[in-house]
């Protein structure tokens, strides 16, 4: 695909935002429908997906649950979800994991997912039994004004990957450093 036709693809993409940004339900969640039609087209469903919503359920449910930030240092010092360990997909090795129990239930996220996936889809390979992919990542989280943290305590602020990809952070505050 050709540079032009790139850029035509995401221009149409983010004037769909534009209209989509009032957020309508969708049957588990609230994603903008451009949001999730982006997605659809990025995601291998090669890893289970969980909700934002699932996913704070799921912290009171089971305090043993695995949080992988599999974004880069970067990304994570801006901000991360409270008690998320910080994986970097570009140097990924099962070293990384080494310590967790297989049966572990394991939850990754990204950006938006994709890198996310792909950390996923190597745990599984690993043997984890039990990973799930934050569906939409951290935007989507912090979308649905769901808490964050840095070092120093809660934040906004969330690290919008670049400026093409934070059109899909509507809420916080954007901050690259």
């Amino acid at each position: 695909m050709n540079v032009k036709r790139l850029l035509l693809m995401w221009s149409a993409l983010l004037a769909l935002a534009g209209c989509g940004s009032a957020q309508t339900k969708t049957p588990a969640q609230d994603v903008s429908p451009a949001y999730a039609a982006l997605l659809k087209t990025m995601y291998k469903n090669t890893v289970p997906t969980v909700t934002a919503a699932e996913l704070a359920q799921l912290r009171q449910q089971r305090p043993g649950l695995a949080l992988l930030d599999t974004r880069t240092a970067a990304e994570y010092n801006v901000s991360h979800l409270a008690g998320a360990r910080f994986v970097d997909y570009d140097a990924f090795t099962a070293a990384a994991v080494r310590d967790l129990p297989r049966e572990q239930p394991v939850v990754v996220y990204c950006s938006v997912g994709v890198r996310s996936e792909r950390i996923g889809e190597q745990l599984r390979a690993l043997g984890f039994r039990d990973v799930r992919n934050l569906y939409g990542g951290l935007f989507q989280w912090s979308n649905e004004a769901r808490p964050l943290v840095d070092a120093h305590g809660p934040t906004q602020r969330v690290h919008p990957y670049s400026a093409l990809w934070g059109a899909w952070l509507t809420r916080g505050e954007k901050a690259y450093n």
